[in-house]
């Protein structure tokens, strides 16, 4: 357990800034609580954006982060996971592979497929167990798209959901698994695999941009 604890590069919580940001968590509470709160936290405080993405190590930084205002999965999911390690809950990031199915048009017109790989959640370990939980959409975005944001109880698995009033919503294709720290380099492999455009060509506007190792 104790390699779900560490501190990492990516997960680098002794940095100054997790401080400023853990100041609105009320510590006193048990895990379970912290947990929780931590969740809605990162979920709710970067608004989600995967129109910008970057694959490079300091980018990654959980630190890095936390000096933004937009942040997609898999920079929340690192974010949460250093969050939780820092006040003792051990933390892990899952990667999946999705197809969301509402208001995805103007993104799979940059990926050029529907599939988004390498889609970001977490697993922390609460109460004896490994609980998954999901911060991606924040509930501002959520109200956009007229779904329901989604809740987390720290007991029972928080994923996306695979219809949304009748509606085909998101299905999970594949699992890369839950990893210890940020796996960049396969995370670059498989995104090179299915978005091979994105590192062929150069993309660096306002509407959609994309870096790579």
């Amino acid at each position: 357990m104790k390699e779900y604890l560490k501190e990492t590069s990516f997960l680098n919580f002794s940095d100054p800034a997790f401080d400023r940001f853990l100041e609105e968590i009320d510590l006193s509470k048990n895990q379970k609580q912290l947990a929780i709160d931590l969740y809605f936290l990162v979920r709710d405080k970067f608004t989600y954006d995967p129109y910008h993405l970057d694959l490079r190590y300091n980018q990654l930084q959980a630190s890095h982060v936390l000096g933004k205002k937009r942040a997609w999965c898999v920079e929340k999911s690192t974010l949460l996971a250093a969050c939780a390690r820092k006040l003792g809950i051990p933390a892990r990031m899952g990667y999946a592979i999705v197809t969301n199915h509402i208001g995805v048009e103007k993104l799979v017109h940059y990926l050029r497929r529907n599939e988004i790989v390498f889609h970001g959640y977490n697993e922390l370990f609460l109460e004896g167990r490994w609980v998954k939980c999901t911060p991606s959409f924040d509930k501002n975005i959520c109200r956009m798209m007229n779904v329901d944001p989604l809740d987390w109880d720290g007991e029972t698995d928080s994923m996306f959901q695979e219809y949304v009033h009748g509606e085909k919503y998101m299905e999970y294709l594949h699992f890369y698994g839950e990893f210890s720290d940020v796996p960049i380099e396969l995370m670059n492999s498989e995104m090179k695999k299915y978005y091979p455009h994105l590192f062929e060509e150069q993309f660096d506007s306002r509407e959609f941009s994309f870096h790579h190792l």
